[in-house]
């Protein structure tokens, strides 16, 4: 990589940030298509200011993750339709000055999900009432899915089957639910509980797909118990490679190197 006055700048924002895999995804991808770019993470506390400085700095675009996704909203220029209905933004397209959010979670877990599951006219159940839960419950039904929504503290996930307009069940009688994919979109199951999981193995003989948007481990619990029933399965990576790809497309008008960023991915997991 070569970093001269015509290079120009991309990040993400986090609090905190220092364990981020995008900046390596992103900047293969830059090399890979000779592109004068360069991509870095920014520990931000000051939403506002940190918007402001991009905008002088002329930043061309700019990942958003944990704790920013809302609190960026009211700095913007322009949101996109779809991230204004989830109430989140992951994605800052940043032209001359102004500034554009988008959201590309709900795009990446589409597309992961899709590996093993044809999702218009499927049913999906969605486990959590988080920002991920939002992101990934409007994002399935916009690709035409039907979407149940199950939770472990009932006032939470009641509120978002409101605002989803669907159906919502306790965690206790997911059991009896007929459905065509399970996606466990809370941290239930990550490094260092890896011993959790919401859906034990008698919940998931019936099912025939199952996502866990955890990546650490690359195969929680869930999954594991899952391919022990003959589910096909996918785990989070996929979705954090498809999020980044549909952002690496928006900034550049480049079809992304879709094999590139998921071998840099994967290698940065296996490191770690």
């Amino acid at each position: 990589m070569q970093i001269d006055g015509a290079t120009k700048l991309y990040g993400i924002i986090g609090k905190p940030i220092s364990h981020s895999l995008s900046p390596a995804m992103h900047n293969a991808a830059f090399q890979t298509h000779d592109l004068n770019k360069v991509y870095v993470a920014f520990e931000v506390t000051d939403v506002a200011r940190a918007l402001d400085g991009f905008r002088a700095l002329g930043v061309g675009g700019v990942s958003v993750t944990i704790p920013h996704k809302q609190a960026v909203i009211p700095h913007l220029d322009a949101i996109d339709p779809v991230a204004q209905k989830i109430g989140a933004v992951n994605t800052l397209l940043i032209e001359d000055t102004h500034i554009s959010g988008f959201n590309t979670d709900w795009i990446g877990a589409n597309q992961a999900l899709e590996m093993i599951v044809d999702l218009p006219q499927s049913t999906v159940l969605v486990l959590g009432a988080g920002g991920s839960a939002r992101a990934i419950g409007f994002g399935l039904q916009e690709k035409g899915a039907t979407v149940i929504l199950a939770n472990r503290t009932l006032s939470r996930g009641q509120a978002l089957a409101r605002d989803l307009n669907c159906e919502f069940y306790p965690l206790e009688d997911i059991k009896a639910i007929e459905i065509d994919a399970l996606v466990n979109t809370t941290s239930v199951g990550m490094t260092p509980d890896v011993d959790a999981t919401l859906a034990p193995e008698s919940v998931l003989k019936n099912v025939p797909a199952v996502m866990d948007i955890v990546y650490s481990p690359l195969e929680t619990r869930l999954l594991r118990e899952a391919k022990k029933v003959g589910c096909k399965t996918v785990n989070g990576t996929y979705m954090l490679l498809f999020q980044g790809v549909a952002q690496y497309e928006l900034w550049t008008g480049r079809k992304a190197p879709v094999d590139v960023m998921r071998e840099k991915l994967f290698s940065q997991l296996d490191s770690q």
